[in-house]
């Protein structure tokens, strides 16, 4: 299918030092980041983490309290919202109720003194890149949620903007309907070229569409890089408890021995790891995915001094099927929950039941051991040369 207009270049999206503050509240804290031209970005985070008072900036809807914004070489910083070559779609849709489908798309060229013929035929055109070309009659309410959330997307897109803002697009939607809108806001993102910012709280829709994600706590940003990277190695505890799939332990050096650290962990279990920056004495934090750990029944076992397989003892707590996975939960020596997912056939061979006790072993190699907040590398803030835009 072909566009129904020329779209503008996509741009890179820029934020040096950008902060945001209401009355006394820190809503933003001199976030840096950039944001490729064409990228699908997710920025992620908790309820009140800064990421929706990010996107109304780069929008226009929220003034900047310090900092700078950047649409391509601009700094758009002072610029009202329709000089800027963005659009936004919120999270509600807010489409007119008193007017159909084609008009509701059409709304801003009418605003613009677009002749009708002419704002009605781009408008359909517009429709029928959403699959919507046969409900151009029909009114909001006379549509799915789905299907609203189409017509908005129309509607923002007609604009022809250089960059896309999501506000939780899809939050109002039933899980299946979810999976199937953001499919069509994948295939558009990649038909048109133009760069996304997609705010979410959602784990699993962010993975599923982002080029880029953004992890954000607190009003600062916590990890960004591709799906795969975050997901796999965290940078921070909190990253790995809102990514999810990942069980934290902490532990000590405890001895080393042919370039592998024996690290003492949860009632004083140990386990082997290579280590080779670790010392004796260091304290870890570290992570395991919940996939990559095997379990076993045990009535005990030797603590493991030698490389290879790593185990605790723990006991089950809860079993909750999930389809393609069991999900086992463990209770350590120490208290903490141990998580882990069992494929359907693997646990129904060997069930298991709450009040077991049990082995719980990973691969030494699958450990990811996270680093010190004052450990992790600083990216430089971008030179501002450029001149603010008239």
């Amino acid at each position: 299918m072909t566009t129904p207009a020329t779209n503008p270049a996509p741009v890179d999206v820029e934020l040096i030092k950008l902060t945001k503050r209401y009355g006394d509240t820190l809503a933003v804290d001199r976030v840096d980041l950039k944001i490729p031209a064409g990228t699908y970005c997710c920025l992620l985070g908790p309820s009140g983490c800064g990421k929706t008072s990010i996107l109304r900036m780069i929008a226009g809807h929220e003034a900047i309290t310090d900092g700078d914004l950047l649409l391509g070489t601009r700094i758009v910083n002072n610029l009202p919202p329709s000089k800027r070559q963005t659009a936004m779609m919120f999270q509600h849709y807010a489409l007119f109720p008193h007017l159909s489908c084609l008009d509701n798309v059409a709304f801003s060229l009418k605003m613009a003194g677009v002749a009708k013929a002419e704002r009605h035929s781009r408008a359909r055109d517009f429709l029928d890149l959403v699959h919507l070309a046969d409900f151009a009659a029909r009114r909001p309410s006379q549509l799915s949620g789905g299907q609203q959330q189409r017509v908005a997307l129309a509607r923002a897109l007609i604009t022809n903007p250089s960059v896309l803002l999501l506000d939780e697009p899809l939050s109002a939607l039933d899980p299946f309907m979810r999976v199937a809108v953001r499919t069509e806001l994948q295939r558009l993102q990649r038909e048109l070229g133009i760069t996304f910012i997609h705010v979410t709280h959602s784990q699993d829709e962010a993975m599923a569409l982002a080029d880029q994600v953004v992890v954000m706590d607190h009003g600062k940003i916590e990890q960004h890089g591709t799906a795969r990277d975050v997901f796999n190695r965290p940078d921070t505890p909190f990253v790995a408890r809102f990514i999810g799939g990942h069980n934290l332990l902490g532990g000590r050096i405890t001895a080393q021995s042919d370039g592998w650290s024996i690290v003492t962990g949860p009632g004083d279990q140990r386990f082997a790891l290579s280590l080779p920056d670790g010392r004796v004495g260091d304290d870890l934090t570290f992570t395991i995915r919940a996939d990559q750990v095997g379990v076993a029944a045990t009535s005990g076992r030797e603590p493991v001094d030698a490389p290879g397989t790593c185990g605790l003892d723990a006991t089950v707590t809860s079993v909750q099927y999930q389809g393609a996975t069991v999900e086992v939960r463990l209770a350590l020596p120490n208290d903490d929950v141990f998580l882990i997912a069992v494929p359907e056939r693997r646990f129904f061979d060997s069930p298991l039941v709450p009040g077991n006790p049990v082995t719980a072993t990973w691969a030494a190699a699958d450990v990811h051991v996270l680093q010190a907040r004052d450990q992790r590398p600083s990216s430089p803030p971008q030179a501002t040369q450029q001149q603010e835009a008239s």
